[in-house]
């Protein structure tokens, strides 16, 4: 390990705090449920790749290796709608989408996985699984599905808490007919003609949700791996039916850990205080949000409050990070002359924040004392521009050399609006006036009218 401190990580699966002992301290790895790919990502989209992209940043302060993994759902029942609505075929919508939520994990600076996989990658593998499955009496065959037999594994529900009654009343499945136990979930359903699908020693068909991720983390992982985490709605059934039908294939039944030692997952993101849901029409698209502001702001924003909780996502919250940015440029800028060591301490204390249960918040105050507490000395400056680095690269902000830099073009053009202006106000000709601050505007920078004249700055 490269540092010394104890990592300390919720685990859901426990439901407690532990200390995280790799199952190889040289090589940590971590699966992450990524996307299905049928629309734009989302804020809580954002939020699940942020805070997973945060602790792999964290981590690899820590251990010498860390593979992270986190895969794309390119095979759903959503996506065969979306690619019915649409009329197109399934892999322009996937392809699509898979780059348009990319593209937008980018500008928030989340780096690229280690490995990506895709689901229709990884067929055979999720066959395999299936038949060591019902080899082994924990799925059966019934009218060309294939579905898992939830009694026949003792340890469900260990990870959701879930009682017998609580997991058929919860469970996301359709109670049919072939089933013999409604809790039962599907391995593998049938296609028609119109439906993708691949040949299966059950028929033309095509695998569940589930399935997915348990062959994808198998094989680009092995068993067992370290964390699995994603957001607090795949708890049940998506994780907990990942953990059976991985511990009864492969792993060890007896012991869920013997699939992931550790399971991580994120918070809610609600929407000034209501659940984003298309008929309130409160969804935040990340796309979007980007066009209004920088990425990075976006990312602090929501790294603002501790992953296991809710976040509300509201005009306070995004003011107060853009806030905090902007001067975190400004400290910078002026630290941009300051030489500091090439090894830049991977020891500073703020780092041991993050490494209780990955906790942002207390970094981000850290970062305000930083802002606050800003002064000239040599000797503070070369500190502040060290902790600056360190916190940058494992908050994943200010990354960016062009932030908020004006060209000396544009410099000019905003001193010689500002000055036409001026005169504009002295001839009492106040509609041209309102016309130059809109233009200035436009060209996103923000007056204000003071005792010693009219100041400038880009707007926030």
């Amino acid at each position: 390990m490269k540092h010394t401190e104890t990592f300390y990580l919720f685990n859901t699966l426990n439901g407690q705090k532990e200390v995280l002992e790799a199952c190889d301290p040289e090589h940590l790895k971590i699966y992450a449920c990524g996307p299905t790919v049928y629309n734009f990502a989302h804020i809580g989209n954002a939020r699940m790749a942020v805070v997973f992209d945060t602790l792999v940043r964290t981590l690899r302060t820590v251990y010498p290796k860390v593979t992270y993994v986190s895969n794309i759902t390119d095979i759903d029942d959503k996506i065969i709608e979306a690619a019915i609505d649409q009329k197109v075929e399934i892999s322009a919508i996937t392809e699509k989408y898979t780059q348009i939520y990319n593209e937008d994990m980018a500008r928030l600076n989340v780096l690229a996985p280690d490995v990506q996989p895709k689901a229709t990658e990884y067929i055979s593998e999720m066959i395999e699984l299936i038949e060591e499955l019902i080899s082994k009496d924990f799925a059966y065959e019934k009218e060309g599905h294939v579905l898992f037999h939830v009694p026949s594994y003792n340890n469900y529900g260990k990870l959701s808490k879930r009682n017998r009654d609580e997991q058929i009343a919860g469970s996301r499945v359709e109670v049919a007919p072939f089933k013999k136990d409604p809790a039962d979930f599907i391995l593998w359903k049938p296609s028609t003609d119109k439906q993708p699908g691949w040949e299966s020693p059950w028929g033309f068909g095509r695998p569940g949700w589930h399935t997915e991720c348990s062959a994808m983390s198998k094989k680009t992982l092995g068993l067992p791996f370290d964390i699995h985490g994603g957001g607090r709605d795949l708890i049940f059934p998506h994780h907990e039916n990942e953990i059976a039908q991985s511990c009864c294939s492969s792993a060890n039944i007896d012991e869920p850990t013997s699939y992931a030692k550790y399971w991580m997952h994120n918070g809610f993101v609600t929407i000034e205080g209501e659940k984003m849901s298309k008929s309130l029409g409160n969804i935040i698209l990340v796309r979007e949000l980007t066009d209004s502001y920088h990425g990075e702001v976006i990312r602090l924003a929501l790294l603002s409050s501790h992953y296991r909780q809710g976040l509300d996502w509201n005009e306070k919250v995004i003011h107060q990070a853009n806030k905090l940015i902007n001067k975190l440029y400004e400290i910078k800028d002026d630290l941009s002359e300051v030489e500091v060591s090439n090894s830049t301490a991977t020891d500073l204390d703020v780092i041991s924040t993050l490494m209780d249960d990955l906790n942002t918040p207390g970094l981000i105050a850290e970062l305000n004392k930083i802002v606050k507490g800003y002064n000239s000395s040599e000797e503070e400056r070369k500190i502040t521009k060290e902790k600056l680095i360190l916190i940058g690269s494992v908050l994943g902000i200010l990354q960016d050399e062009s932030f908020n830099k004006i060209s000396d073009e544009l410099r000019n053009q905003i001193e010689e609006l500002i000055l036409k202006r001026d005169k504009a106000k002295k001839n009492k000709d106040y509609e041209e006036a309102d016309k130059i601050r809109e233009e200035l505007l436009n060209l996103g920078i923000e007056i204000k009218d003071t005792s010693n004249g009219t100041v400038w700055n880009l707007k926030s």
